[in-house]
């Protein structure tokens, strides 16, 4: 791309060693919020277009909002700084009305609207006799003013649920209106953003900023600065990687000339292709009717009968058009037969919930007998001396399209989705289900023959992958369960004469953007899902739903229809300008420079995208077009950096280090990492430390997902590191460092508590930091310090970082890490509780009053327990809980517990333990008197802590008031109780 000539009027180098602004303060809790919106936002991501299968994407607005946060200064003035950054992010109350989305309801208006606001908005009328409140018809203009002010009060999650997102309604736009206020501010005089990124880059590293990233996967971060004004340098070992961040760039980032003329060759490479498949007769039947779908399933010899039985978890097609399979005994050819039957009764549709595939076993009933005998004793499953596992199944070869005779599972063809011809060309199309007949497999044959004639010619050309699967931990799964050597094995014949006529039409680098698209929507592991769709309707999945290749009993064989429209991309339209590039390499190797290294590296990555993604290499890896003949079309599984461990800490060493020596002294690396566990600390300093990396901040971002295929143990929180390079080289003793530690870790967090709280008395309603934050803030304070020196008690840590460790040694980080958290901890009192009190409880204790405190607000967030768990070494919070759901994780009231409940580790004999059973108690009518016996029983010397137990009980009181009040009237009670009881 073309570079921009500079437009700078700023001094250069004037902020080249000003503190960046995401070194100081950064408003994480709003950032969440708007991410969290971002993430939820599904298919309306803004790169989610050019490939769904790809999960690992950064939001956007993170990404920005970390970039503005580098480039901006800390100018000594917190707060005049963060209003600077919500007006680039399009987070300020001056911007509620341009994204004002959904308006006010009612209900919101009660709450939120002052008395004046509320007569405005709001009509009382006289209806069938009685009072009704509604909404004034008012002109948008006038709507929009008033309720911009009851925005302002609004919780900022509650805000921003009914808000457009910032770039749906235009950043630029939002921000450049803006300009002249931010320029006062920064001394800058920009008209644009790209004008104002080229000047803040100017007087940082006398140019535009040039922000690289070294581990680019889906792109997020080399758009998110190309769209902000940065040039780019984007690279990652895996070509899909780099392929789908070159879309982000050429593609979405397109000007709306290029993107007509790109969409123009995506409709004329569809109709070519439509109509040769067209001519061919193999999707229309004799009453012009088009195949929408095809729907397979295997079959298997039953070893106790001999019979030839279809593999069905389910008999139901679909839910909504009561339509089901039958399966018809055929005597003499030793099979069932198949018809489809739809509008059946409510309970053949029920029974119909039960297919032949029950627990993992093929069972069916013939003749009044049932017989069952497990998948896995049919393909022969056996387990290796070395642990693997190995079956009877034949290995497919190179020329195999289809199983052979001998094979123990075949495919069939048990129903087609038909649209009918006097549909076909309508917006809303009819369909309906039906058994093969002889002339669809005829048809089918045809198909076959048609594959194997060109199969040799277009795998000898690419257009039909012809590479072995390599075996792996996900690649194991196809090969294991089907017998399928070759990548073309997953894929239907139909989809290969389908996807090889596309391969071979194709010419330019986009269509490599839409072909991953279709791939992913066309092999063997689509599911049918008969109740998923909209209305009912049968909706037919994708390959990669989740991480894996997960093979099926029956799937969906989309036509060429859903294909080449699912291969159409419209993602939106954002014109970068600068100059980008991007390539194929190991992130240790790198060899470019940049101001800005942001990246997000596979730390601990449960995605192997190493061996997924070979799915699609297998595919591109001959001939692919210009611009990525450069690149290298292999995923090089043993240079990828995955898992944890020394290998993993000795890499991730190599490719920071290559990272710092290509920046500038003044340069800065902002890493994303999800944060599952306290030891990532300790790992993470090594690392930092042998690349030569010194921690300034950290910041800790809230992605939560209820997702079903997220349920377990899958809740995920973000970290966000800023590191500079280290200078000098310090030395330190322990016990000195400790006292350091716990001086830096009480300041950041006593600032942090102090901002919120000169914001709440400004009228914000909620804080710009919560614990969550506060505690990261503990730990990057505790990474401060430690990354500062280069030695600790003599020890080189530049060498140690690199050295292996033996189990069970002591680790001098680890100490130091946990104990900033115990430090951080004790700083974060909740509000209303005595910090003389505080001080004096156990860590299960403070847990559960934290948590009580926390549960006042709406973050009832999973990860806020699992993280406050973890700095109260509470080793089994579970016991304490009441819900584990992510959004709605909650404490168990003292109800809840019931009597024997109170004997848990967590607490032991402690005086939270005793007012919550005397609290039980009295929730449960036992007599005052009789409760404080209890007390004093359970206490030991009960007297001296009568000051605490009341205090603890006032404290339950106040914060179960608005969350369960029968508990706070139980606890008011007891405190009464213990105030004015008579000591003898």
């Amino acid at each position: 791309m073309d570079a921009v000539t500079p437009t700078s009027t700023v001094v250069p180098f004037a902020l080249k060693d000003t503190d960046s602004l995401i070194e100081r303060v950064w408003p994480a809790q709003k950032i969440s919020v708007e991410t969290q919106k971002e993430r939820k936002s599904g298919q309306g991501q803004t790169l989610t277009a050019l490939g769904s299968y790809w999960k690992g994407r950064k939001p956007l607005f993170l990404v920005e909002a970390c970039i503005w946060g580098a480039l901006l200064p800390a100018t000594g003035s917190d707060e005049a700084d963060l209003e600077i950054l919500d007006l680039l992010l399009g987070m300020s109350d001056d911007q509620i009305v341009e994204r004002i989305k959904s308006g006010l309801s009612l209900e919101d208006i009660k709450k939120y609207a002052s008395k004046e606001e509320y007569e405005e908005l709001v009509e009382t009328i006289e209806e069938a006799g009685s009072r009704k409140e509604r909404l004034r018809s008012l002109r948008r203009e006038e709507k929009n003013r008033i309720s911009a002010a009851i925005y302002a009060r609004m919780p900022y999650s509650a805000r921003v649920a009914i808000m457009s997102r910032p770039e749906e309604v235009g950043i630029h736009d939002l921000i450049e209106s803006r300009l002249p206020r931010v320029n006062r501010h920064l001394g800058t005089t920009a008209k644009t953003v790209p004008e104002l990124i080229e000047q803040l880059g100017v007087m940082r590293f006398g140019h535009a900023p040039k922000v690289a990233d070294a581990f680019c996967g889906g792109g997020s971060i080399p758009f998110s600065a190309a769209r902000l004004g940065c040039d780019v340098y984007a690279s990652d070992l895996n070509p899909i990687a780099s392929m789908l961040t070159w879309g982000a760039l050429n593609v979405v980032g397109a000007d709306s000339t290029r993107r007509k003329a790109i969409e123009k060759a995506q409709e004329l490479l569809a109709d070519e292709v439509d109509k040769e498949i067209t001519a061919l007769s193999i999707e229309h039947d004799a009453d012009g009717n088009r195949a929408k779908a095809y729907l397979y399933c295997l079959e298997a010899r039953c070893p106790q009968t001999g019979w030839l039985v279809p593999l069905l978890p389910s008999l139901i097609i679909s839910k909504k058009r009561k339509t089901i399979v039958r399966l018809g005994p055929n005597f003499l050819k030793k099979c069932f037969d198949i018809s489809i039957e739809e509008d059946v009764s409510p309970a053949d549709l029920k029974g119909a919930e039960i297919g032949t595939v029950q627990d993992g076993s093929l069972t069916y009933m013939l003749d009044g007998e049932r017989y069952s005998t497990s998948i896995k004793t049919l393909r022969g499953d056996r387990r290796g001396p070395d642990g693997t596992t190995a079956n009877g199944l034949r290995l497919w070869s190179k020329t195999d399209i289809c199983p052979s005779p001998d094979d123990l599972f075949q495919e069939r063809l048990y129903c087609i989705q038909w649209i009918t011809a006097d549909s076909l060309k309508k917006g809303r199309q009819e369909t309906f289900f039906a058994a093969p007949t002889k002339q669809d497999l005829r048809r089918e044959e045809k198909v076959i023959e048609i594959v194997r004639q060109r199969l040799p010619e277009w795998q000898s050309k690419g257009f039909i992958p012809d590479s072995l699967i390599e075996r792996g931990e996900k690649t194991d799964e196809p090969i294991r369960t089907r017998g399928w050597s070759h990548w073309h094995h997953l894929f239907p014949p139909r989809h290969l004469l389908l996807l090889g006529l596309i391969r071979e039409k194709m010419s330019s680098a986009e269509m490599c953007l839409d072909f991953c698209q279709m791939l992913n929507i066309t092999s063997k592991m689509c599911r049918i899902n008969s109740s998923e769709g909209q209305g009912g309707a049968v909706k037919y999945g994708e390959v990669f739903y989740n991480q894996a290749l997960n093979t099926l009993l029956n799937y969906a064989v989309r036509g060429s229809l859903s294909v080449l429209k699912s291969g159409s991309l419209h993602p939106p339209t954002f014109s970068i300008g600068r100059n980008c590039a991007v390539a194929t390499h190991d992130a240790k190797g790198i060899g470019y420079a940049a101001d800005l290294f942001i990246t997000d590296p596979p730390y601990a990555d449960a995605v192997n995208y190493a061996e997924i993604t070979e799915y699609f290499i297998a595919w591109l890896r001959k001939n692919p077009p210009a611009p990525f003949r450069d690149f290298v079309w292999d995923s090089r599984r043993a240079l990828a950096i995955q898992g944890d461990g020394e290998e993993f800490r000795r890499n991730m060493v190599e490719a920071y280090g290559a990272m710092t020596r290509h920046m500038p002294d003044n340069g800065m690396q902002i890493v994303m990492f999800t944060h599952q566990s306290g030891s990532v600390w300790a790992d993470m300093a090594q690392i930092f430390w042998g690349a030569g990396l010194h921690v300034k901040a950290a910041w800790y971002i809230a992605t939560e997902t209820t997702s079903e295929l997220k349920k377990g143990g899958y809740v995920q929180g973000t970290v966000i590191l800023v590191l500079r390079k280290r200078s000098g080289g310090e030395a330190g003793y322990k016990d000195e460092i400790v006292q350091e530690v716990r001086a830096e870790v009480a300041d950041q967090i006593d600032t942090m508590m102090g901002l919120n709280q000169r914001l709440k008395g400004n009228g914000r309603a909620e804080n710009l930091f919560e614990d969550a934050d506060l505690q990261m803030a503990g730990y990057a304070a505790a990474l401060r310090v430690l990354t500062r020196y280069e030695k600790i008690d003599g020890t080189d840590m530049t060498k140690e970082a690199l050295r292996p460790r033996r189990s069970g040694e002591n680790n001098v980080v680890g100490e130091i890490i946990d104990f900033a958290v115990q430090v951080a901890n004790e700083h974060m009192v909740p509000e209303g509780m005595a910090p003389k009190l505080w001080g004096g409880l156990s860590g299960g204790e403070r847990f559960y009053l934290k948590m009580m405190d926390i549960e006042t607000t709406s973050l009832r967030k999973l990860d806020n327990y699992q993280n406050f768990a973890k700095a109260f070494r509470v080793s089994d919070y579970g016991a304490v809980m009441g819900s584990m759901e992510p959004n709605k994780a909650s404490l168990k009231a003292a109800k809840e517990f019931k009597k024997s409940g109170f004997e848990i580790p967590e607490f032991g004999p402690s005086a939270t333990r005793a007012v919550l059973y005397a609290i039980y108690e009295l929730e449960n009518e036992v007599e005052g008197d009789e409760v404080l016996s209890h007390l004093r029983d359970m206490v030991q010397s009960y007297h001296s802590k009568r000051d605490d137990l009341a205090a603890i009980a006032d404290y339950i009181a106040r914060k179960r008031e608005k969350v369960d009040e029968t508990e706070s009237r139980a606890a008011r009670i007891l405190h009464g109780l213990i105030r004015n009881e008579r000591l003898g």
